[in-house]
Parts: C-alpha cells; sequence; structure tokens
C-alpha cells in the first residue's frame, strides 16, 4: 500500500504500533513520549514547532504541535492537515467568543478554554475590552503575536495582557514573564459584575488571570441558599461566595483567606456593593481559622471552602484527598443544624467520586450527617471536552447538615 503524500513540508511524527490510533481518531487531544518514534530526528524537533502526526502505516492523523521536552509531546491542532496561520487561529477565537456571546449579555467570561476550545494550553478571559492570556504551551508562546492578532480583530479588545504565571509553563520550559501585548496595563483593579455582586480583578498581580470565572454557575447556587443566613467564605480570594452570598440577601458574610491584598480587594468589592456593615475578613491560614472558629463556638448556616489544587497531578492525590477529608472535618462543625456546607475542589487528578469520598469520610469523622442537594461544576465558559478527564477538573458539592 502507497503511503499518502503529505501535503505541507513540515517535520512528521509518526505513532508506535502499539499506540492507540483509535482514541485519537475519537478526540483524545494529547500525545505522549511513549506513544511516539521519538528517534533523533524526533528529538531535535524545536518546542513549540508544528508537525503532521501520522499513524504506523503513514496514515495522516492530524496537524500537531510539538514540544519533545514535554511527556506530551505533541498536542492536537487539527483533524486534518492545515497551515496553522493567522487565518486559523482567528476562525478559532471567533468560533469560541459565538459561544460565549450566546450565553452571556456582559463581555467577562473565559473567552478560551483550551484544549475544550481548541487551542490547546492556551488560557484567555475577557475583562470588558481587555484580554488576559496565558500562553501555557511552547507553541501558543511561539504564535503569540499572530494569536494576538487573531483576538484583537475577532473581539475588538484594545488591551491584551500575557499573564505568565501557569503551572504548565514550566512543564513547558518557558518563562515567567508577563507582558503588556497591546494597549496599556489598567493602573487599578478591575470591576467585575456576576451574580449581583462586585468582584475586583487584579489583571496584573492578582492570582491566576485576575479572577476565577469558573465558579460563577456555584456562587449562584449558593446565593440562592443565602437570605438571612450568616456565612464564611474560606478561601474565599476576592471574596467569591462572600459577595455572592450577601448580593442573595445573607444577614452576614465572613470571608477568610491568606493574603491581604486578595481580602482588600474583597472589601472593595463589598464596598461598591454597599454591603460593608454586612461584610467582614479574617486573614490567616485556613486551616488555623477553621480550628479558631470551632473553638470559639462559632455556627454558620452557610460555610463554604473553596481551597487551591490540593491534588494538581496523580502523585499528590493520596495527600491531597487527606487535604481534602481535613477541610470538611473542620468545617462541619461550624455548619448549624439544617445549615448548608458547600466543598469545592479544581483538582483534575481527583475525580468526582474520590472527592466526595474523602467530604463524606470528613463530614463523619466531625460526627455530623449530610445529605448531597446539589453538584456543581464549571460554566459554560469553561467547556469540558469528554475525551479529556482535566478539562472537567471543577467540582462543588453542596451539602445539608
Amino acid at each position: 500500500m502507497t503511503a499518502p503524500v503529505l501535503r505541507i513540508e513540515r517535520p512528521v511524527l509518526r505513532l508506535l504500533p502499539k499506540a492507540n490510533a483509535r482514541a485519537i481518531r475519537r478526540g483524545a487531544p494529547w500525545v505522549f513520549d511513549n506513544e511516539l518514534v521519538m528517534d533523533r530526528r524526533a528529538r531535535k524537533i524545536a518546542p513549540g514547532t508544528i508537525a503532521t502526526l501520522v499513524d504506523n502505516d503513514h496514515t495522516v492523523l492530524g496537524t500537531v504541535a510539538v514540544n519533545p521536552t514535554s511527556k506530551i509531546v505533541a498536542r492536537m491542532l487539527d483533524r486534518e492537515e492545515v497551515a496553522i496561520d493567522g487565518d486559523w487561529l482567528q476562525a478559532k477565537v471567533v468560533k469560541a467568543l459565538s459561544l460565549r456571546t450566546r450565553i452571556y449579555d456582559e463581555p467577562y467570561y473565559r473567552l478560551i478554554h483550551a484544549e475544550s476550545d481548541g487551542l490547546p494550553g492556551v488560557i484567555v478571559d475577557r475583562f470588558g475590552e481587555m484580554l488576559v492570556i496565558q500562553p501555557n504551551a511552547a507553541w501558543s508562546e511561539m504564535l503569540l503575536e499572530e494569536l494576538t492578532e487573531a483576538l484583537v480583530a475577532a473581539t475588538g479588545c484594545a488591551t491584551v495582557l500575557k499573564n505568565a504565571g501557569g503551572r504548565g509553563r514550566a512543564l513547558e520550559g518557558l518563562d515567567d514573564v508577563d507582558a503588556v501585548l497591546r494597549g496599556e496595563a489598567p493602573e487599578h483593579a478591575v470591576p467585575v459584575g456576576m451574580n449581583g455582586a462586585t468582584y475586583m480583578a487584579d489583571l496584573t498581580g492578582g492570582q491566576k488571570t485576575g479572577l476565577f470565572y469558573d465558579q460563577r454557575d456555584n456562587h449562584a447556587f449558593a446565593a440562592r441558599l443565602a437570605p438571612g443566613a450568616r456565612v464564611v467564605d474560606v478561601f474565599s480570594h476576592v471574596g467569591g461566595f462572600a459577595l455572592a452570598a450577601l448580593a442573595g440577601g445573607a444577614e452576614s458574610a465572613l470571608a477568610v483567606d491568606g493574603s491581604g491584598p486578595a481580602l482588600e480587594l474583597a472589601r472593595e468589592g463589598a464596598e461598591r456593593m454597599g454591603r460593608t456593615d454586612r461584610f467582614q475578613t479574617r486573614q490567616g491560614d485556613a486551616f488555623d481559622v477553621l480550628d479558631a472558629l470551632g473553638a470559639e463556638g462559632e455556627a454558620f448556616d452557610l460555610v463554604v471552602c473553596d481551597p487551591p489544587a490540593f491534588a494538581p497531578n496523580k502523585p499528590a492525590l493520596e495527600k491531597g484527598l487527606r487535604a481534602y477529608e481535613r477541610v470538611a472535618r473542620l468545617a462541619a462543625p461550624l455548619v448549624a443544624e439544617d445549615g448548608y456546607l458547600v466543598l469545592c475542589s479544581c483538582s483534575h487528578a481527583a475525580d468526582l467520586s474520590a472527592f466526595t469520598g474523602a467530604c463524606l469520610r470528613g463530614i463523619g469523622r466531625a460526627g455530623r450527617r449530610a445529605t448531597l442537594i446539589h453538584t456543581g461544576f464549571a460554566g459554560p465558559d469553561h467547556p469540558l471536552l469528554p475525551q479529556l478527564a482535566e478539562s472537567g477538573y471543577l467540582k462543588a458539592l453542596f451539602f445539608r447538615l
């Protein structure tokens, strides 16, 4: 059988005979080093290079971005052999934009969610006329200028900021230097309205891109439980659940976080909402504060814990699950009878079943009985790619105790 002629002159990566080409044809977006013929020629391909992926019989499987220094050597860009240029990038951005503008009335959302939007490793959050991009894969760093042009052309945004703080950049051999790609960086935090609350997003010095849009729908559900409630929001960042609860009619809300600047932004958000009389903050290690609140005999109608990723990868899974169990054990005693406990995880390595089990063990160890009333995930601006479990990382469990 004669192998098909490749249409574009560029490097070629070939699958090993044992590799699962069927999974790739069905949409798997990553190809690992142990699935490829990593001979001298393949290892010499420069990180970020665009290549053609072929099966063991040389059948073209698609266009990939290559980084031989990473365990994920190839990231699927297109199922056809195509040129990855400005037109291709703009088409991807326009397609992603069409989903967000259909769902959201205001331009505040995640615009690009990496593999789920066909741009592997690329995160873009939109804040009105400003965009913050995290190019977390080598190919996107190589094509950053073309990607920026495509974003500006599709959205009309005047400011594009590069955030180089993504964990994946180090794994790709990339630097941690932020940059202003278009326009001027804002001098102050940017107000963002969601669910009736106002959040202050620090686009240049805050965590991630400045705000966590993924919890929007879970904030809204928590707000439905909030009328007349005393609320504590632990690991609150800039006031996520606390401010949503105040917008929903909470009697009071206490935001707990280890970051003083984040809590200051939370206070500014409460001030813009006219809710400072019902809002308090407490800075400190979350575990220590949970311990202290228990010792003080505090009780709340709604307790929320939204910690960072305790299990960011499989080696950290067991330790991470123990941490989630500890959070649940310390938080459950703070919940008043018939009150609500919300426990969240953004660890993709801890799937829903494992996370739920850890939470229930912690609640049980605290001597409480729980019913699960709702399970929340990331909003639709964070679409899940079914062939990539990592894209469905966020879980939020709502218990009644």
